[in-house]
């Protein structure tokens, strides 16, 4: 009787352990404990990590997005919200369950999120933060050279080089130096600027044909004047 009691109880303790691991399995692959993951549009060339992808994959936490000419991609992230990149845009995308963070390279990034989550998107210029009190829509510009931030909805605030500005709904703000556009190169002339160097040329030109040409416009010979009185 002794024996099978004492029998008994490693069995027992081998039954716990494998309903211990069945009960962790399960916790861990309920929907609360999924990582966060987005699912992908595209249309036109879109490379993730280095890979051409399709619309209807997964993009996961840490990834590198990049939009060649005329095209675009957009990343709805389950419970976070969704981000929208325009061509020629470059994105390092990461997430948890509460939090957006990336790095714009180069391009636009649409940013639209739910109340609770919270955002920090920088760029070369600065920081583009959110903190999650609402829910928050706004455009992030880095395509000229400097940032452009526009919000449509919520509030935003930027800040760069020690200052901090806040950007609410129909807003926008600034941060660094755009660049010059091409037309205003120091190697290109406006239409107004050539017309005006033109013009001088061509007074140059005249006066030069003028210099050369005196003898030929004085007339020679005598003058001979009629008097009036005959």
């Amino acid at each position: 009787m002794i024996s099978k009691t004492w029998s008994r109880k490693p069995i027992a303790a081998v039954l716990s352990v494998a309903v211990l691991s069945v009960y962790s399995m399960i916790a861990l692959a309920s929907p609360e404990a999924k990582v966060p993951s987005g699912e992908l549009s595209v249309s036109g060339q879109v490379t993730v990590n280095g890979q051409k992808v399709i619309s209807g994959g997964t993009l996961f936490s840490d990834s590198v997005i990049v939009t060649s000419e005329n095209s675009s991609a957009t990343v709805n992230i389950s419970r976070l919200g969704r981000i929208q990149l325009a061509p020629n845009s470059a994105l390092n995308l990461s997430f948890t369950d509460k939090a957006i963070t990336g790095q714009l390279d180069g391009g636009i990034a649409s940013v639209s999120t739910l109340a609770g989550i919270s955002v920090n998107l920088t760029t070369k210029d600065g920081s583009v933060l959110v903190d999650g009190s609402q829910a928050t829509s706004f455009t992030v510009n880095a395509k000229r050279g400097n940032t452009v931030v526009s919000t449509q909805a919520g509030l935003v605030e930027l800040r760069a080089g020690g200052a901090v500005k806040q950007i609410a709904a129909g807003e926008s703000g600034t941060a660094g130096t755009p660049n010059p556009p091409a037309d205003e190169d120091d190697h290109s002339i406006s239409g107004g600027a050539l017309a005006v160097l033109l013009i001088a040329a061509g007074g140059a030109i005249v006066a030069a044909i003028l210099a050369t040409r005196e003898d030929e416009i004085n007339f020679g010979g005598s003058v001979i004047v009629i008097s009036p009185a005959r």
